[in-house]
């Protein structure tokens, strides 16, 4: 009776063990859950561009901001931690005006999306994996002459999130 007895104890403490660490576990991914996604206007139709300088935008439509690392008052992405991460931007126009806008990494362009006809609609889409350091910044820049055309369809959306966490010495 008494090993039965011990063993039923041993048992209870790894079961409590394990709900311990498994709690652990989700207080420390936490801070690792960043993702976002959002589009250009909230509702209506809206022309962006042409202007003559490139132009930071600014999504306003959030569809999702896990982390809050992503201001939609200035249309910047601020990196809460050290990671790999993904961003993808997609865009849309209607002719003859080309539709081009780029993903930047602080004050650096990283990849554009670009379309270009005479007439009709123009779409693109581009994205990138980035490694980022504690507060480096990840943005959307109309390419001047541009235009973008967007509605309650959101067919131009910035979207990112950390693939996952690096350590300092991980490149």
């Amino acid at each position: 009776m008494f090993i039965l007895e011990e063993l039923n104890k041993k048992n209870d403490e790894i079961s409590n063990l394990s709900l311990s660490q498994v709690e652990e576990l989700r207080k420390e991914n936490r801070d690792r859950e960043i993702a976002f996604s959002a589009s250009l206007v909230e509702s209506g139709v809206e022309y962006i561009g042409p202007f003559t300088t490139e132009i930071t935008l600014t999504y306003k439509k959030v569809f999702t901001n896990i982390g809050n690392a992503y201001n939609p008052v200035t249309g910047i992405f601020t990196a809460p931690l050290k990671g790999a991460y993904m961003f993808r931007i997609s865009v849309y126009g209607d002719g003859p005006t080309a539709a081009t806008a780029a993903i930047f990494k602080n004050g650096d362009q990283v990849v554009i999306a670009h379309a270009y006809h005479n007439v009709n609609s123009l779409a693109s889409s581009n994205g990138v994996v980035l490694v980022l350091e504690v507060g480096d910044v990840v943005y959307v820049r109309l390419w001047s002459g541009r235009r973008l055309i967007d509605n309650q369809d959101s067919h131009n959306t910035f979207s990112g999130f950390l693939l996952f966490p690096l350590r300092e010495q991980e490149l």
